[in-house]
């Protein structure tokens, strides 16, 4: 693995209490760690609920960030942005007030312990997918050959978009360009 600034590529999601002030503040919060920088964000969707049904809507993105962080430090300041947002985890796949995960490094495969890149169940989710193929199309990403292979399969994959649509309300974390 390289030392310096590496690529990643998050998903971020929730469904608990102002969804897009949550979404804003884990935004805010990465752009804040040590050396690190969001290179691009992909569209909004809201999303039906995965597994646990019993619970609202989810608002789901995806972004690259880059960052002299490993990947172990990188999940470590995650679970502290989400903890420090409210989060409880208390049922699996259930109610959150953000959830941020590590989906891709540009190093390709991670395995310890606690993290495995590239996140093991990416491929099941529309949550992921379809923000994750907006976020590839981004200038900031879209030349950039380290991606060319995710780029190929997620265009590729065949997954069901039925639970989700584009989110049309405010995207504070989103800056206009001048």
């Amino acid at each position: 693995m390289k030392s310096g600034p590496r690529q990643y590529l998050l998903g971020l999601g929730g469904n608990l209490g102002d969804r897009v002030y949550y979404i804003e503040q884990a935004v805010h919060s990465l752009a804040a760690l040590p050396e690190t920088d969001i290179s691009a964000i992909s569209e909004a969707f809201d999303s039906n609920p995965v597994g646990y049904q019993e619970q609202e809507n989810f608002l789901n993105l995806c972004l690259s960030i880059t960052s002299v962080l490993n990947p172990r430090e990188l999940l470590t300041a995650c679970l502290a942005i989400e903890a420090n947002l409210g989060r409880v985890r208390t049922i699996k796949d259930g109610p959150r007030t953000v959830d941020i995960d590590l989906l891709f490094h540009e190093d390709g495969k991670v395995e310890l312990p606690d993290l495995t890149l590239p996140h093991p169940r990416w491929q099941e989710r529309g949550f992921v997918v379809f923000p994750l193929r907006h976020l590839l199309q981004d200038p900031a990403l879209a030349k950039d050959p380290t991606w060319d292979w995710l780029r190929a399969k997620v265009a590729s994959l065949p997954v069901d978009g039925s639970g989700l649509r584009p989110w049309h309300g405010p995207t504070p974390w989103i800056k206009p360009t001048r």
